[in-house]
């Protein structure tokens, strides 16, 4: 959309009670603000979990860290190479014994040196509402507890990728031992999302990235627990992706070399599912299509009037058909998102043979608006898809939407109480706190953003699958896309991620600041171009010399 619009725009008894008290009283050398800076009474994970309880203890975690897995789905490879990846971030500073202690032949026991996971299931299909509970325990072992210093268990392997992350931090590496240590310990945490659809809108359209950077980005969205990756892969400005069954459409690409082949978007979904993160594409039909009109002409009106795409024409749809049958062979997700947004259908009336065909079968450009809308919704559907469509086609002609059709909210506020009042699901992302490129939107705006607000019938609130946040690309490409997204997309991520009760009371700039300032620190840590979390404008660099707490 335009200047932004959406275009622009296993159960177990080690788990106690919820307790809001739990600390980071210790000091974490250079991993963290000094003592005075530390409010001793918060909880230093994001997002926060579900249930958890802790204790007083410090445990050393042996930097030969041994994996032991158990169940069915223990034997998963996506398990294994996650384990791999977070050792790395775990001991990215400690090889084990400091150098000096290895010349002097000193000898150390570590209190964790091996880590459990049970996974249930061996199920990796990763479909909507996949299984993303678990349950995590760290404590040192005594030697009589049938639980063995660090054990996460879970239903699914993208349970036990979320308490991988969990666990990863909780573990700190400590400058002065020049080891990892567990503070707090033990803990016992048991953990589940409150919304299925946790998702990021990233648009490579309007700015071409690479795929190394589109993998940096899946990546950072593992940290914090999102896990769906909502790419608008292609808009009026250019259209980058590779269509094996009409190939001249990527001519609309910016250049030859900002393109993404089959093999490129195939090894984005097996990058992302390797993370427990979907891909939903978006093939954004009638309006915002003139793309496509480089490499087939005849999907425009006429060649000066080149949007909305032709409805009169049976070759408009069999282009869509073909796009969206080679795309099925890519995108596994069940959810497709077909657009519908900011359709002006003045090329229609003005055009003299589409202008005919609507007087021919006795239709206003508002009933072929519908008209588009529904055959493009029969095509996805006919390739065993389920339809998203932005909030336009919802607001003109609801009556007549596919009942299984999901409402994308983008325009305002109180628009997911009237879907979820008619029976349709409806996913969240009012522009006015969830748009990633107004960078006038501070960190809490998005923390206090709701998509519950305004439906109070238990029913109907099941039928919100959650929320997005959005990053539109008309002013974000390679250069500045990272710091653009986080931090403030952590905000809504604990938002999506924990439950309400635990986020909506006390002071959140006492309460929540910090702990999104440790998350930012965190990120840059592990090498996410996170922006300082206080400044006006999301994305501006420090002012200063200063911790990267406090910019």
């Amino acid at each position: 959309m335009i200047a932004h619009s959406p275009k622009s725009h296993t159960t177990t008894a080690y788990f106690f009670s919820f307790l809001f008290t739990v600390v980071f009283s210790v000091l974490l050398c250079d991993s963290v603000p000094s003592v005075s800076e530390v409010n001793d009474s918060l909880t230093y994970l994001w997002p926060l979990p579900y249930e958890f309880t802790s204790g007083n203890e410090t445990l050393s975690v042996d930097p030969a860290l041994s994996l032991v897995v158990a169940g069915n789905g223990g034997d998963s490879t996506i398990l294994q190479a996650a384990f791999d990846r977070y050792r790395r971030i775990i001991f990215k500073h400690s090889n084990g014994l400091s150098l000096f202690g290895r010349l002097r032949g000193r000898r150390v026991v570590y209190d964790i040196s091996k880590l459990s996971i049970v996974v249930d299931s061996d199920n990796e299909d990763l479909q909507l509402g996949v299984d993303e509970s678990y349950t995590l325990f760290v404590a040192k072992n005594d030697g009589q507890s049938i639980v063995g210093e660090a054990t996460i268990e879970a239903n699914t392997v993208y349970g036990a990728l979320r308490g991988l992350e969990t666990f990863s931090q909780l573990c700190t590496f400590d400058y002065g031992t020049k080891s990892v240590q567990v503070y707090q310990a033990p803990w016992y945490i048991q953990d589940k999302p409150r919304f299925a659809y946790r998702g990021l809108l990233l648009d490579t359209s309007r700015h071409y990235l690479p795929i190394d950077v589109i993998k940096q980005i899946i990546n950072s969205m593992s940290y914090a627990k999102l896990n769906v990756l909502h790419w608008h892969v292609i808009d009026e400005q250019s259209f980058p992706l590779e269509v094996p069954t009409y190939p001249n459409l990527w001519k609309g690409a910016y250049t030859k070399w900002e393109r993404y082949t089959v093999e490129d978007a195939i090894e984005i979904v097996n990058f992302a599912k390797a993370r427990g993160i979907h891909v939903m594409a978006e093939v954004d039909v009638p309006g915002h299509a003139e793309s496509w009109g480089i490499g087939y002409p005849d999907v425009w009106p006429s060649s000066t009037c080149r949007e909305p795409l032709d409805v009169s024409k049976n070759f408009t749809f069999d282009v869509i058909s073909g796009l969206l049958s080679d795309m099925r062979k890519i995108f596994p997700f069940e959810l497709f998102h077909l657009g519908g947004d900011e359709v002006n259908t003045g090329c229609w009336t003005s055009t003299p043979h589409v202008k005919q065909w609507l007087q021919d079968h006795n239709l206003t450009a508002k009933e072929a608006y519908q008209f588009f809308v529904l055959r493009a919704q029969d095509i996805a559907i006919s390739q065993n898809w389920t339809p998203v469509n932005w909030e336009e086609t919802f607001n003109t002609f609801a009556e007549n939407l596919n009942p299984r059709t999901v409402v994308h909210n983008w325009l305002g506020p109180g628009v997911c109480p009237k879907v979820v009042a008619k029976g349709f699901r409806c996913i969240f992302s009012n522009q006015g706190v969830w748009y990633l490129d107004h960078l006038d939107v501070p960190w809490e705006g998005f923390y206090t953003a709701e998509p519950l607000e305004g439906i109070d019938d238990a029913s109907e609130r099941k039928l919100v699958l959650g929320g997005e946040v959005c990053m539109w690309g008309e002013t974000a490409d390679t250069s500045d896309v990272q710091q653009t997204i986080w931090p403030r997309a952590a905000a809504a991520a604990e938002r999506l991620w924990s439950k309400r009760e635990a986020l909506s009371t006390g002071n959140i700039t006492l309460t929540v600041l910090p702990r999104l300032q440790y998350f930012r620190c965190l990120l840059n840590r592990r090498g996410v171009q996170a922006a300082p979390v206080t400044n006006k404008y999301a994305r501006r660099p420090p002012t200063g010399p200063g911790s990267c707490y406090e910019q």
